[in-house]
């Protein structure tokens, strides 16, 4: 019995596992395992508690012996829930989390054993900096890095197995102060944007002292029963199938997408939910997405900070618990050929202290232009850094799904509806007008009394735009499913920010110049929507006419990672982010060094995974199908038949080992191409090499002779599950 048969038989024997739920409210659970301010308030005492309320809302720096008292109520509070261990809970750049546990137990001088924690470990700890991704920062000889605690982020419990860690947010940075995270220039880049969104928000309510990104992140995913992931080497290596012929019955019949939850899939749901309201992430949202095996969840708005946070813990969470349902979470982008793709689209806007959304429309002239300042604002900055934006997304597993009939194109175009088009157009049709103090008509567009056909017009989005404006926020759905969302969300703060920052320069040069406050603000806002007018395409992303007509406007369409990582090291690049203080030149150049690094490893995986496969199970089982058939032939032809009536066995012959030495030959071909590409020293173009040279050389020549096999080989020497078993067994 071949692995194949027996992942088959397995999922058809499997039972479904009911979760462990107690209680049926939410509210019952969710928070348990979070040390909120609300548990702080009864483990601290009054200066401990206002010291870290002060930091959490403020961002003061909480003295050491106060974090003294803070740890040893978090160590009370954790203890009385069973932990026994504590981690600095950070994201190096490899793109998932890291955590070193250490126990409350030590020894006294005297050989007295006592649990305890220092202030000191939980503000700070060493972990070896030179064994993670740090882009030349580090060398081995220099191991030391700093986690410096986050108090925004509230620690929480873990629980694997039996166990259960302490986790404490925390941000991960070199001896020599160069950030080694995504949560260090994330923190930056918000407060980056705090300060100059609102010296603008000044200019209609001088009661705003603080503005927040908030983030309300979508997380798409397909389920696969474990069995039939652990004999397919390429899911367990690569996290996608890199062959695979598309079955008769894929998503077509566009029955899946908003369908009955399958039973065991629901169970599943209801398991990580329920392990994430413990960690006090807000999930809202669950249903069947449109590819078969694909699903969805979302939460509720949260500050960036947080939701990153809680998106990769999710990711976590969402992986373990799967173990437990004998299912396997697969979060690539591209999982399967031919269906659609996961992304991880990231719901963007802005609050104030004041409870006021910027992204949203008001209901007076004040609050309506002070949406449209921000409003334009963000399309001015996607547009000034289009190019930045992208290689924020890029990457391996990003790039399958990219441009692809279910994602959007690779192109950043801003799609704002119908309405919000026409009323930008009826401000840049004044262009050649002078606003004066006798013609503010176009002050006073009442959004407002709009809202209505504004929220229709927004609820059927254009599904083919990277960067949409849905109602009361920019959705950007271009972020892949595997990623950290922090990348992108830092480059879109700092860009906003430094937008931001420029336009309150321009509008307080006017009214030195005499211009009343509100005239001034119109006229950059017009001059803005007329700079920034090409980045706004309402059509179809997915569309022939549109990559002419986006090569027309000169919009960039950065098609690879190893092309589009460029923007992250121009010299636009480094002064904008210079400027606004989130990464150094030096900070830049590794993070470039890093994503680079990381796309030719993942792409010589998937080369090294095909040979194997093409080597170890494709042509094996092809040739044992061929030996068949020229055994069949031979005796047809020792009982004297008339070819023809054989010919369709000579056909199939010839056909199968056709494609039998089509795959050895480019499987061949392609490991030359590695060796030469593995020579180059430049790790740009070492990236581009495997870009061009092997994954678009080879890739899907390979596969296209594979999948022919897989259509012509009899079914029971296929050793690999297909797309069939694959997506329709659970």
């Amino acid at each position: 019995m071949s692995l194949r048969t027996d992942a088959v038989n397995h999922v058809s024997h499997g039972n479904i596992i009911s979760p462990d739920i107690k209680g049926a409210k939410i509210t019952g659970v969710f928070g348990e395992s979070v040390f909120t301010l609300k548990t702080a308030r009864e483990y601290l005492s009054d200066e401990a508690y206002k010291s870290l309320l002060a930091s959490v809302r403020g961002g003061k720096k909480i003295e050491r012996a106060v974090a003294s008292q803070i740890a040893s109520g978090m160590r009370a509070w954790a203890e009385g829930k069973g932990v026994t261990h504590y981690t600095h809970w950070f994201q190096p750049l490899t793109g998932t989390t890291a955590e070193k546990h250490d126990s409350f137990f030590t020894l006294k001088g005297d050989g007295t054993a006592i649990e305890e924690f220092e202030g000191a470990a939980l503000i700070q700890q060493e972990p070896d900096a030179s064994s993670f991704p740090n882009g030349g920062l580090r060398a081995t000889f220099e191991a030391r890095g700093y986690s410096a605690w986050d108090p925004s982020s509230p620690p929480f419990i873990i629980e694997i197995g039996n166990g259960k860690t302490l986790c404490i947010p925390t941000i991960f940075i070199a001896y020599t102060g160069e950030s080694l995270d995504y949560k260090a220039p994330l923190m930056k880049a918000v407060e980056s944007l705090n300060k100059a969104a609102v010296t603008v928000c000044n200019y209609f309510d001088k009661n705003v002292a603080k503005v927040t990104p908030t983030l309300g992140w979508e997380q798409e995913y397909f389920v696969i029963d474990e069995a039939l992931v652990n004999a397919r080497p390429d899911l367990v290596q690569c996290g996608r199938t890199v062959f695979g012929f598309t079955p008769a019955k894929g998503q077509q019949l566009e029955d899946h997408y908003f369908g009955s939850i399958p039973e065991r899939v629901y169970a599943f749901m209801r398991d990580f939910e329920n392990e994430s309201y413990k960690l006090g992430i807000p999930l809202r949202t669950r249903h069947n997405e449109v590819a078969p095996a694909q699903f969805e969840c979302a939460p509720i708005f949260e500050e960036v900070n947080i939701a990153v946070d809680h998106n990769i813990l999710l990711m976590d969470v969402m992986t373990r618990v799967a173990k437990r349902h004998r299912l396997v979470v697969l979060l690539h982008e591209k999982p399967f050929a031919g269906i659609n793709g996961s992304g991880k689209h990231n719901n963007w806007s802005l609050a104030t202290d004041t409870g006021v959304n910027l992204l949203a429309p008001g209901k007076t002239p004040k609050t309506n232009l002070m949406f449209l300042t921000f409003f334009v604002n963000t399309i001015k900055a996607v547009h000034d850094y289009a190019d930045i934006l992208r290689a924020s997304i890029a990457s391996a597993s990003n790039d399958f799904r990219l441009g692809a009939n279910e994602a959007p194109p690779a192109i950043i175009s801003v799609f704002i509806g119908d309405y919000l088009t026409k009323v930008l157009g009826d401000v840049e049709s004044r262009v050649n007008s002078k606003f004066d103090e006798q013609d503010e008509a176009i002050l006073k567009i009442d959004l407002h009394r709009s809202i209505p056909e504004l929220l229709i017009d927004n609820t059927d989005r254009n599904r083919t735009s990277p960067f949409a404006f849905t109602g009361n926020k920019f959705e950007f759905r271009a972020v892949g499913s595997t990623a950290n969302c922090a990348l992108p969300m830092t480059i879109l703060n700092t860009i906003v920010a430094d937008t931001l920052n420029k336009f309150a320069s321009e509008v307080d040069a006017l009214i030195e110049k005499g211009d009343k406050k509100e005239i001034a603000i119109m006229q950059v806002i017009q001059k803005y929507i007329v700079a920034s007018k090409k980045i706004l395409f309402e059509g179809d992303g997915y569309s022939e006419a549109w990559h002419k007509e986006a090569e027309k406007r000169g919009l960039p369409n950065l098609k690879t990672t190893p092309v589009a990582l460029d923007a992250m090291v121009t010299d636009k690049a480094k002064q904008l982010f210079k400027d606004n203080g989130i990464y150094t030149h030096a900070e830049l150049e590794a993070r470039h060094e890093i994503e680079l690094e990381k796309y030719i490893k993942k792409v010589q995986i998937e080369a090294r995974v095909m040979g194997d496969l093409a080597t170890n199970h494709i042509i094996p089982a092809a040739i044992k199908y061929q030996n068949e058939l020229l055994k069949n032939v031979s005796l047809l032809r020792e009982a004297a038949l008339p070819e023809k009536l054989y010919k369709g066995q000579l056909t199939l012959l010839k056909d199968v080992s056709t494609h039998i030495q089509q795959v050895y030959e480019n499987v061949h071909a392609m490991v030359e191409e590695r060796k030469v590409a593995n020579n180059i020293s430049d790790t740009r173009e070492k990236a581009i090499a495997y870009e061009a040279k092997v994954k678009a050389q080879y890739f899907d020549k390979i596969r296209y002779h594979v999948d022919k096999l897989e259509q012509l080989v009899d079914d029971e020497l296929w050793t690999l599950p297909k797309y069939r078993e694959l997506l329709f067994l659970r």
